[in-house]
């Protein structure tokens, strides 16, 4: 298998693993190159398979990471994700071993993952079989995993901005977003208005602009987040489907 490493000179070129035929996601496509193209100064790396597919992983400094984390001199991985036919054939290992080799002089790898098998989450299994280990959790289901380079007798954690009330002043449901990922655009811009009008309900909006934000984040998720009536409600992108699904258990809260 050969692998690539998107870089400001390529990255028009090449697609980004994900939304690759999806035509209603073109907006999120180009979303996502651009805010790629201002954290490559950051330090983010995109290793991806030379195939049409979803395999790649996308990691950074854990300073630069978008998310509420403590995880200074640790690398973060961002996403990571092999798919389809493309599974247990040893692709993930190659491309966390990747990781690793960029990953020398750190503390440490740190990965947001969670008890339960969950969508846009890494297999926790896979990790713990790969040397990570559970140092943090975060209500209602995150955990963070660290695969240790160095001894360091403070672990990462995540922040204490996590788990707060900042949207109990939001009737309805808010979502917190970033350009992230590909597929966020269509169904924040889209779906949240069909949602709005099919249960009646008020939408709120809130797109994090810059890592500075996205550290004092009240949910872990920062790529997607969910909230009704300021609780949280999934970290999974929601479309009309999925909602109508929820409605009856969140509808009196």
């Amino acid at each position: 298998m050969n692998f690539l490493t998107l870089t400001k000179e390529n990255l028009e070129q090449e697609h980004i693993c994900c939304a690759i035929a999806d035509k209603k996601n073109a907006a999120g496509v180009a979303r996502k190159k651009e805010w790629l193209t201002n954290r490559f100064q950051d330090g983010l790396v995109f290793r991806k398979a030379d195939v049409r597919g979803k395999v790649f992983i996308e990691y950074l400094p854990a300073e630069n990471a978008w998310c509420p984390i403590d995880a200074d001199g640790y690398m973060f991985i961002n996403c990571f994700w092999v798919a389809g036919r493309y599974q247990h054939q040893g692709y993930g290992a190659e491309l966390l071993d990747s990781c690793l080799l960029d990953s020398a002089g750190k503390k440490g790898i740190v990965i947001i993952s969670s008890a339960k098998k969950r969508p846009y989450l890494s297999d926790k299994a896979y990790l713990l079989k790969k040397g990570f280990e559970v140092v943090d959790a975060a209500a209602p289901y995150f955990e963070l995993l660290v695969k240790r380079l160095q001894d360091d007798p403070v672990m990462p954690k995540f922040k204490d901005t996590v788990n707060s009330s900042a949207f109990n002043h939001n009737p309805g449901l808010t979502v917190q977003y970033t350009d992230q990922c590909p597929f966020v655009d269509y169904y924040v811009q889209r779906e949240l208005d069909m949602i709005g009008e099919e249960f009646q309900i008020p939408i709120h909006r809130i797109k994090l602009e810059s890592r500075e934000q996205a550290q004092k984040s009240p949910a872990v998720f920062t790529t997607y987040s969910a909230f009704y009536n300021g609780k949280f409600l999934t970290h999974e992108i929601l479309n009309k489907v999925k909602f109508s699904k929820l409605w009856e258990k969140i509808k009196n809260v």
